[in-house]
């Protein structure tokens, strides 16, 4: 019913508001959805005149403008336009991953790695200050890194991707967090 968008957006906090076209009333207020996120609460359902809508509406469910709500409802479903009041309940639970044990050789070879990145960066060394945020806050998103950081986004998301290529950062929930063997790598 919520794309991963609204999905996201809602376990960020960033989402409160959904706004869907029904053919009839498909949610009732005080249900809860069981998602890829987590327990998402629904706490009202109002039928409402998407002419109406306001900028503020608008961004309440993640969009700049009223016109763009109202232009992806027009490709979007049919028949009424329903507001969905939305709550993060509870998070999906995530399978706590053991630290891999690395061997010698295998930590001399990150090591190696992760120094190469780090004296190739204009900014100088980054990477073990990434691995560790992604320690503290596992499913932190690009966009939170790279405001915590002073970075731009596509340069976070960049970092991030070659810490995955080392295979010691994986997906998390709506964002990212080490991976068993980027935990070894960090308690050894």
């Amino acid at each position: 019913m919520l794309s991963k968008r609204i999905l996201r957006g809602v376990a960020a906090g960033e989402i409160t508001e959904a706004y869907l076209r029904w053919p009839s009333r498909l949610a009732e207020p005080g249900s809860q959805l069981s998602t890829t996120v987590g327990l998402i609460g629904i706490t009202a359902v109002d039928q409402v005149d998407p002419a109406g809508l306001t900028d503020a509406d608008a961004r309440r469910a993640g969009f700049g403008s009223a016109a763009g709500l109202r232009a992806s409802l027009d490709k979007h479903g049919r028949g009424e336009v329903y507001r969905l009041a939305l709550t993060f309940d509870d998070p999906a639970p995530r399978p706590v991953q053991p630290p891999v044990a690395l061997d010698g050789r295998e930590r001399a070879s990150i090591d190696r790695q992760l120094a190469r990145l780090d004296v190739s960066a204009p900014r100088g060394p980054w990477t073990r200050e990434v691995l560790e945020v992604l320690r503290r806050r596992p499913g932190i998103r690009a966009a939170e890194l790279a405001a915590e950081h002073n970075r731009p986004v596509s340069r976070c998301k960049s970092d991030v991707w070659r810490l995955r290529e080392l295979g010691l950062v994986e997906p998390v929930e709506a964002g990212f967090g080490l991976s068993a063997r980027g935990l070894g790598y960090l308690e050894g």
